[in-house]
């Protein structure tokens, strides 16, 4: 059962191997913190948290970068509208950040570096690329120069000599669009070199460098944080399908001429978010932020679900039809993970815990261990979590069922380990803890009350009395042995 991975780079799926026996180094390219995160991040973040889970499970010890981009002209052009400053619309939305990810039950990273940080880094790798002769400075500004990289185009695809200048071209029918009057175009020397340094402009944040005063481009940034955070060559290095070009493709040409090394083994990407059909952006009016979307009562955990239907490389269409789909998946699921809580004591499990269902684990993990196939996993826990719930209804009407108790603990554990590899646990204690306050003599004694008012021919208290349970999230089940219950 080896596992393998869809590696952008080659294009094609490879074995899983890493520089180092048995440890993975990842880095995910993280948010530019000037809004607050959206349906794209929140696919992102839940994918590669998955991904992070799922290798630790099979054995591999993980240590997971993410970074912050905290400077950046959309972070400086809120700052200016607020009347705020840089570091004050990055803290806001970082803080935002950690928010809406702990609801989506998404764990943290080992280590969350921030461009502001790595200062030091930055300069250190803008000035080894101009030693090597494939950065130059320009009045201020420092420029990598792209043509000195023979390499440059092989994570995309792209060749130089297709990339006319302001025209289209077949990959994402995006364009070198350039403005021949821009101060910047005229610097450079050729017109698909960027930026590694740009120089400082009045009223914006500035950090002293051998080129003068400025602050550093985009892609330098994650270069920086990988090498200062990981080394020069890390396992997995993951982000959107957006950012192949030209972030991606910068950030090797970068990297790989300071260290003649691979930046890394696998380059793995998410696809994108779509609404209805449409890409999501502000001015079709579809653009949903994670706090929108769960305050308005939407589960943490039937948001997990649905980010995991679909393959993590393929797009997904949020719709409401897709949510309310898992939603009710969620439920399923959730009932299954209920199972222990609501019968183990009547079934006497007590306290020890029971080995796991070996088929059943072999089974989801030959499945995902085929480029992280991770809709082919919730098969398996859908598999489990129907069983529960079809032995839990057979205990609640017919009081007993004809499966051994061990063998229900074993599906029970086995679910709930699981799903917790694909993060589907943060709710479990906080929905059991919804359910009613009531001890069972307490339940015991209300079913006696109602018991009491049918043989009066009180139909009404009946009813009130039932309704009032069920209030509390408990269900009476009458049948002619008399009335059994359960929690919702």
């Amino acid at each position: 059962m080896t596992l393998t991975l869809y590696n952008t780079l080659t294009r094609r799926q490879e074995p899983f191997e890493t520089v180092e026996p048995g440890k993975v180094k990842m880095y995910y390219c993280g948010v530019t913190v000037y809004d607050y995160c959206h349906l794209g991040h929140a696919r992102a973040c839940i994918v590669w948290d998955v991904v992070r889970r799922y290798l630790q499970f099979i054995g591999y010890e993980v240590r997971y970068i993410q970074n912050f981009t905290d400077i950046d002209d959309k972070i400086l052009n809120r700052a200016c509208v607020e009347h705020s400053s840089m570091e004050a619309v990055a803290d806001r939305f970082i803080k935002a950040y950690f928010e809406d990810m702990a609801r989506l039950g998404i764990k943290e990273a080992d280590e969350y570096p921030r461009a502001t940080h790595t200062m030091n880094g930055i300069l250190r790798l803008i000035h080894e690329l101009e030693n090597k002769g494939f950065a130059y400075p320009a009045d201020g500004d420092v420029y990598y120069a792209v043509r000195q990289f023979a390499e440059y185009g092989k994570l995309s695809g792209r060749k130089l000599e297709d990339m006319q200048v302001g025209k289209s071209d077949a990959y994402g029918g995006l364009r070198l669009r350039v403005n021949m009057d821009d101060p910047e175009y005229q610097k450079k020397k050729d017109p698909f070199d960027f930026a590694l340094w740009k120089a400082a402009k009045p009223g914006e944040p500035a950090w002293e460098s051998p080129w003068g005063a400025g602050r550093p481009g985009w892609h330098i940034e994650c270069s920086a944080m990988v090498r200062d955070r990981l080394g020069d060559t890390i396992d997995i290095h993951a982000g959107g399908a957006d950012l192949i070009f030209p972030h991606h493709e910068n950030e090797i040409a970068q990297s790989e001429a300071v260290t003649g090394k691979p930046l890394a083994r696998y380059w793995l990407h998410n696809g994108m978010v779509k609404v209805d059909g449409e890409k999501m952006s502000k001015s079709l009016g579809n653009f949903t932020t994670i706090r929108e979307l769960l305050d308005r009562g939407v589960d943490p955990m039937a948001v997990r679900l649905f980010v995991l239907t679909a393959q993590y490389r393929t797009p997904i269409d949020f719709t409401d039809e897709a949510i309310a789909a898992a939603t009710n998946g969620w439920h399923t699921i959730k009932e299954g993970l209920l199972f222990g809580y609501q019968y183990g004591k009547q079934l006497d499990w007590g306290v020890g815990t029971a080995s796991l269902l070996p088929e059943t684990v072999e089974r989801f993990q030959e499945t995902v261990n085929n480029d992280f196939n991770f809709p082919g996993g919730l098969t398996v826990l859908f598999e489990l979590a129907k069983e529960l719930r079809r032995e839990g209804n057979i205990i609640v009407h017919e009081g007993k069922t004809e499966t051994s108790s061990d063998e229900l603990k074993r599906q029970w554990q086995t679910l709930v380990t699981l799903a917790g590899v694909l993060g589907l646990e943060a709710e479990i204690e906080a929905e059991t803890d919804k359910s009613s306050g009531l001890s069972d003599a307490e339940i015991e004694a209300r079913i006696q009350q109602r018991q009491e008012a049918r043989k009066g021919k009180n139909f009404a208290e009946s009813d009130r009395i039932r309704d009032e349970l069920q209030a509390e999230g408990i269900t009476l089940i009458d049948s002619r042995d008399g009335t059994r219950w359960h929690r919702n």
